[in-house]
């Protein structure tokens, strides 16, 4: 069971130069996109989710907050919106900083507007399908989460290899408990065996979480 995820993505336009902004949005108005276009990048971060699918348009020089610093503050919030950069001052060694912090593109500001289409085009795909892939590992963890304690017990220990015998002993039940329990956890889980619970688990991340709470960190 996933999690919805929005259908229609958002552009956001982020540069401090009116007649650009006004330009580029209507622009990309008229190959269909959904646009937010803000002033500058404390405008931004007041009023926009940046968690939300889509991109951002950013321009690298601003006044306050410049377009890198904007990129870095977002990395601290855990935001992966996929950023293009848009320059008409970048040299090499903004590029690699900018590509350091995960920019996505870095194209000239006043270049072909075919460019900007292309760039936005790919970065909008990468951000769609990481926002399925996230909805996707939510539903599956919701999953794991709706079992019973018992169950969890059992899964764990079976993805890890354990026999039913082990597991029994391990917590202090009957075998055919552990058989019961398993059953259930692997039909919630929409897993046949324990090779498919391990890979479903490990992908969730939670043999390191266990490793983690059993050396006290």
């Amino acid at each position: 069971m996933n999690k919805r995820i929005p259908m229609r993505p958002i552009v956001r336009l982020v540069d401090d130069d009116d007649d650009y902004r006004g330009s580029q949005k209507l622009f990309l108005e008229m190959l269909g996109w959904q646009v937010r276009a803000y002033a500058s990048a404390a405008d931004f971060l007041a009023a926009d989710d940046a968690l939300a699918p889509g991109c951002l348009i950013l321009d690298i020089r601003m006044p306050e907050m410049n377009g890198l610093e904007l990129q870095r503050e977002l990395v601290k919030r855990g935001a992966s919106l996929p950023v293009i950069f848009l320059t008409g001052h970048g040299d090499v060694s903004t590029a690699v900083h900018a590509m350091k912090y995960g920019a996505h593109d870095f194209i000239e500001k006043r270049g072909d507007p075919m460019e900007l289409k292309a760039a936005v085009e790919k970065a909008v795909a990468k951000s769609l399908e990481s926002a399925k892939l996230a909805a996707e590992a939510a539903g599956r963890l919701a999953e794991f989460e709706a079992l019973t304690p018992r169950e969890r017990d059992v899964v764990l220990a079976a993805a890890e290899g354990a026999s039913n015998k082990n597991i029994a002993e391990a917590l202090g039940i009957g075998i055919a408990t552990v058989k019961m329990h398993r059953s259930n956890a692997f039909a919630k889980l929409g897993v046949q065996n324990a090779l498919e619970a391990y890979h479903r688990l490990q992908g969730l991340g939670l043999f390191d979480k266990k490793a983690s709470a059993g050396s006290g960190r």
